[in-house]
């Protein structure tokens, strides 16, 4: 059974949607992410994908404070990530109630410092963020897309004890026009053992489905939520 995975995006403090990561399309669904969290508990979701994009844009961890209050007021495992740069800013998010976080820019251009905190912290704790445009790797919040292959990329980090990747695909992110199903696919096919989330694109319960039939390990979706395309029990359904 595919886990959902709910993200909530934070600028200022508020939960927020971009389309294709642009902060100039920008909309607010929520000014307390706290109920949010506590909606998607309420209804068996036992984990959060939560996204500091002020750090992204900061280049370091901004919204902490926001993480401590849905850490301290829920029970949900949360997954942060967003400007995580430093060990200092990996330090707050655990101690603000991050039980992993996800390094993507990062393990692009500093991977040393990734793979530190790869063996400092276990593969179970630190996801690999793979962003992904026409199958190459995208970094700065998307600005910049590089020459590295997703897969290649992908399996190096695989080969150095990672487990757990969120794999984005930009060009469908917030679009709400279904995710690349056949892009899971063939990274699932090189890499049987990887426990791979799907990200971008997911506009229905059916979506959802369709990657629970692909043997896609989890899916993280945000805007199909918000916009009400998927509901509440029908996430409450699913989950039973």
């Amino acid at each position: 059974m595919i886990e959902i995975i709910p993200a909530i995006d934070i600028i200022e403090g508020k939960c927020v949607r971009l389309s294709q990561g642009d902060y100039a399309q920008k909309k607010v669904y929520n000014e307390n992410p706290v109920e949010v969290a506590k909606e998607f508990e309420s209804v068996g979701i036992r984990r959060l994908h939560l996204v500091d994009l002020d750090g992204a844009k900061a280049q370091h961890i901004v919204n902490y404070k926001v993480l401590e209050s849905i850490a301290t007021q829920t029970s949900l495992t949360i997954d942060f990530g967003g400007g995580l740069k430093s060990d200092d800013d990996l330090r707050i998010a655990f101690e603000s109630g991050a039980k992993m976080i996800t390094g993507g820019s990062i393990a692009v251009k500093k991977p040393e410092v990734f793979l530190s905190w790869l063996d400092k912290f276990g593969a179970e704790r630190i996801i690999l963020g793979a962003d992904v445009k026409e199958e190459k790797i995208a970094v700065s919040g998307w600005i910049e897309t590089t020459s590295l292959d997703l897969l290649p990329f992908v399996q190096n980090f695989v080969d150095k004890g990672i487990d757990k990747v969120i794999c984005t695909d930009i060009s469908k992110d917030g679009m709400l026009k279904g995710p690349s199903v056949e892009l899971y696919k063939k990274i699932l096919k090189e890499i049987p053992s990887l426990y791979l989330i799907a990200s971008g694109g997911v506009s229905s319960m059916k979506d959802i489905e369709e990657l629970n039939e692909a043997n896609v390990p989890a899916v993280i979706t945000g805007k199909a939520i918000y916009e009400g395309r998927i509901k509440m029990e029908e996430i409450a359904s699913f989950l039973l």
